[in-house]
């Protein structure tokens, strides 16, 4: 197995045709990181994150895959090591969420959330295990609702709980390695995923409430991933790390 240098890293990241997941892929090409756009359905949003990284001198493709579906995910990391020779960094963003107390929650919903959102991060952190190189870094993504409680949320929370139990099991199998494990808890996010079905004095109302006054961009999360995942980063190893402006 290898070790990458600064300048010829590659990254797969989920869910990066729109939200949380694009802002990471354009930070990490801006860092020079080669960048698999992993998406889900939206072709023309995964092409359009591709066209702005080489726009600006950086290099990505997109790769359709379902994160549940183990043939599909390896197929996106051989394009990773297709394209661009290896993979050193692994970003999970993909996820689902839906919204409603529990009691009146559609258990097929429920089953979809956990089948994205656990089996996904499953999935994904699965190959990344197998695959990523000396020196890489894996990053999956839980959510700081974990400690705020949000009515609502417990499918979304229930199945985030399960993604926290990764990083630390997995950063110890991977011992003697030199990869890194850890996940990312945003706090309210302006994102589409999150904004959709709120209306404005709801989201006046959680802006409000970290002590920063206003509601986190995709970039403040990326920036944390784009330290988690760097040299500058790599002592931090098995941890979950609250990107949330200080809400809790």
């Amino acid at each position: 197995m290898t070790t990458s240098t600064s300048t010829d890293r590659v990254a797969v990241v989920t869910g990066a045709s729109r939200g949380i997941g694009r802002a990471v892929a354009l930070r990490l090409a801006a860092d020079g990181v080669a960048v698999v756009v992993g998406y889900a359905g939206n072709h023309e949003a995964a092409d359009k994150t591709v066209a702005e990284i080489i726009a600006a001198g950086g290099r990505a493709v997109a790769a359709a895959a379902d994160v549940a579906d183990e043939t599909a995910v390896a197929a996106m990391f051989d394009a990773a090591e297709r394209e661009f020779g290896g993979v050193d960094v692994v970003v999970h963003a993909a996820g689902r969420m839906a919204l409603s107390p529990l009691v009146d929650l559609d258990l097929a919903e429920f089953d979809a959330i956990q089948r994205t959102n656990v089996r996904g991060a499953f999935v994904v952190a699965q190959q990344a295990a197998r695959r990523v190189r000396r020196g890489g870094s894996i990053v999956v993504f839980s959510t700081s609702v974990l400690g705020l409680a949000f009515p609502g949320y417990s499918a979304y929370a229930a199945s985030k709980g399960a993604v926290e139990a990764l990083p630390l099991i997995l950063a110890r199998e991977l011992r003697g390695r030199d990869v890194t494990v850890n996940a990312v808890a945003p706090g309210p996010t302006a994102t589409d995923l999150f904004l959709d079905g709120k209306d404005q004095e709801t989201i006046d109302r959680l802006a409000a409430q970290p002590p920063l006054e206003r509601l986190g961009l995709p970039q403040d999360i990326a920036e944390v991933v784009a330290f988690l995942t760097s040299p500058a980063g790599h002592w931090v190893n098995g941890q979950r790390v609250r990107a949330n402006g200080g809400i809790v």
